[in-house]
C-alpha cells in the first residue's frame, strides 16, 4: 500500500491511497465466500460455487464493491498512522480508481489536529484571589444555616432589605395593562432584585396597606423596551426571625453539642470551600495564560459540529420547538443572531481548549489507572443524576468510554503542568499549586476534578 498527503489547510489534509490487489487477498476471499452463500447456482451447494462461475453469472462488480467496502476502514486507518496524522472527525472518502486485478485508489479528506507548540509552563506567572477565611465569612455561612430554621412573623414597621412582603403589582404601558408584569398576592423578599427593575427601591420604607408607583422598562413580551408605570400595593409585611446561635441551636441543626464546635466546623467548611475556589481559579488562570501564548487554527467542521450539538441539546429540552427557544431568548434580552454568535464563540473556545489539552497530554504522558477511570465515570454519572450501572451501559453501547478516559488524561496532564507555574495571590503571597494538584512526581496520581 502506498499513500501520500496533500495539505489543504492548517487543519485539513487530503490522503491519496493506492492499495494493490495482492494486499486484498483476505477481502477478496471473504467477498466470494459471502456472495456464494447468498446465491443459488444449479449443480452446486450453497457456498460451494466456483469463483469463475460467480463472475460469469453475476460479474465482478458485486465482488469489487464488497472488497472496497471491507478494506476501506483498515486501509484508511493505516494511511493515517503511516503519515503520522492526528485525524479528528469523520473523513470524506471517494473511490477514484479501480483497476481490476491491479489496484484500488481512493482519497480521503479529513480534519487533522493543527501543530500546537505548548508553552513552557515554568515560565508562566498568574495571580489569583487570596485565600481568606475571616469571621465575616463564617458568620455569613452560619446565618444561612440559621435562616433555614427561621420563622416569618408579621411586622408593622417599614420594609427593609431582607424583609418579606405580600404585594399586588399592576403595570401599564400607555394605559394598557401588561399582564406579564402584573399579579396579586405575590410573596416577595425585598432585595431579591430579579423581578422588576425598581421594585426593591419602591418597596423599601412602605408599610402594610400602603402603595406607590414607579417607572420601569419592560424587558420581554409584546411591550419589550417600552416604559411602564407600575403600581405596587403592600398587603402584608413580614420579617424573618432567626434562632439564637447557641448550644441548643447547634444540637438541633447539626451533629455538634455546642455552638463553639459548630462554629469551628463551619470555619473548616468555609476554608475548604475557599480552597476549592482558589484551586479552580488557578486552573482557569493557568489554562487562560497558556492558551494566550499559543496560536493555532481551528478545524471549522469540528467547530460546526460542536455548535450543532449544543443547539440540538438545547432544542431537545424544548421538544425541538424553535419558537420556544425564541421566546426564551427574548425573555433574556437576546436576539437569535446574538445567541448564535455567542454559541459559536463558546464552541470555538471549547474546541481550542480540548485540542490544546490533547497536545499537552501527549507531551506529559500521564498514566491513567483503571481506578481513576472508574472514579471519573462514577463522578460523571452522579453529576447527571444517573444510576452508575445504567450510565456505564450507555457508555459501552455508544463507545464513549474512550472519551472519558481522554478527559481524565487531559486533567492529569494539566495538573502536572500547573505544578510548574508560579502562582501568587492578590496580596502578593506565594501560592504552592502542588497543594491542590500534587507535586510533579505525584501529579500522575492526582485527578483534576477542580472544574467539577
Amino acid at each position: 500500500m502506498k499513500s501520500s498527503v496533500e495539505k489543504l489547510s492548517d487543519t485539513r489534509v487530503k490522503l491519496t491511497v493506492n492499495v494493490p490487489f495482492e494486499d486484498l487477498k483476505t477481502e477478496i476471499d471473504q467477498a466470494y465466500s459471502a456472495i456464494a452463500q447468498q446465491v443459488s447456482i444449479p449443480g452446486f451447494r450453497k457456498g460451494k460455487a466456483p469463483r469463475q462461475l460467480i463472475d460469469t453469472r453475476y460479474g465482478r462488480g458485486p465482488i469489487l464493491e464488497q472488497v472496497v467496502n471491507d478494506m476501506l476502514p483498515s486501509r484508511y486507518q493505516s494511511a493515517v498512522e503511516e503519515n503520522e496524522l492526528v485525524a479528528i472527525g469523520q473523513p470524506s472518502i471517494d473511490i477514484t480508481k479501480i483497476e481490476d486485478n491491479d489496484f484500488v485508489e481512493f482519497t480521503a479528506e479529513v480534519d487533522v489536529r493543527p501543530e500546537i507548540e505548548v508553552p513552557d509552563f515554568s515560565g508562566l506567572e498568574i495571580t489569583v484571589p487570596a485565600l481568606e477565611v475571616d469571621d465575616a465569612a463564617v458568620d455569613e455561612e452560619i446565618d444561612r444555616l440559621r435562616a433555614r430554621f427561621g420563622e416569618l412573623k408579621d411586622t408593622k414597621r417599614k420594609l427593609k432589605t431582607g424583609d418579606f412582603a405580600v404585594i399586588d403589582l399592576k403595570a401599564t404601558v400607555d394605559g394598557e395593562v401588561v399582564d406579564e408584569a402584573s399579579t396579586e398576592g405575590l410573596s416577595y423578599e425585598v432585595g431579591q432584585g430579579d423581578l422588576i427593575d425598581g421594585l426593591d427601591t419602591a418597596l423599601r420604607g412602605l408599610k402594610s396597606e400602603e402603595e406607590t408607583e414607579f417607572t420601569t422598562t419592560i424587558v420581554a413580551g409584546d411591550h419589550k423596551d417600552k416604559e411602564a408605570v407600575v403600581s405596587v400595593r403592600v398587603q402584608q409585611t413580614k420579617e424573618r426571625k432567626l434562632p439564637e446561635f447557641d448550644d441548643e441551636f447547634a444540637q438541633m441543626a447539626s451533629e455538634f453539642d455546642t455552638a463553639e464546635e459548630l462554629r469551628e466546623a463551619t470555619k473548616a467548611q468555609v476554608e475548604e470551600s475557599k480552597k476549592g475556589e482558589q484551586a479552580a481559579a488557578i486552573r482557569d488562570e493557568v489554562l487562560k495564560a497558556a492558551l494566550a501564548k499559543t496560536e493555532f487554527a481551528l478545524p471549522e467542521s469540528i467547530v460546526d459540529e460542536q455548535v450543532h450539538q449544543q443547539l440540538h441539546q438545547l432544542l431537545g429540552q424544548m421538544a425541538h420547538d424553535e419558537s420556544a427557544l425564541d421566546r426564551v431568548l427574548e425573555s433574556q434580552g437576546l436576539t437569535r443572531d446574538e445567541f448564535d454568535a455567542q454559541s459559536r464563540k463558546d464552541s470555538e473556545e471549547a474546541v481550542r481548549t480540548q485540542l490544546f489539552l490533547d497536545t499537552l497530554a501527549e507531551q506529559e504522558e500521564p498514566e491513567v489507572s483503571q481506578q481513576e477511570l472508574t472514579d471519573h465515570i462514577l463522578f460523571t454519572a452522579q453529576s447527571y443524576g444517573m444510576d452508575p450501572n445504567q450510565f456505564i451501559g450507555q457508555l459501552q453501547q455508544s463507545g464513549q468510554i474512550a472519551n472519558l478516559f481522554a478527559d481524565v488524561r487531559r486533567g492529569k496532564a494539566l495538573a502536572a503542568a500547573i505544578c510548574r507555574v508560579t502562582v501568587k495571590d492578590e496580596a502578593g503571597n506565594d501560592v504552592d499549586p502542588a497543594q491542590y494538584f500534587g507535586d510533579e512526581d505525584e501529579a500522575a496520581e492526582t485527578e483534576a476534578e477542580t472544574d467539577a
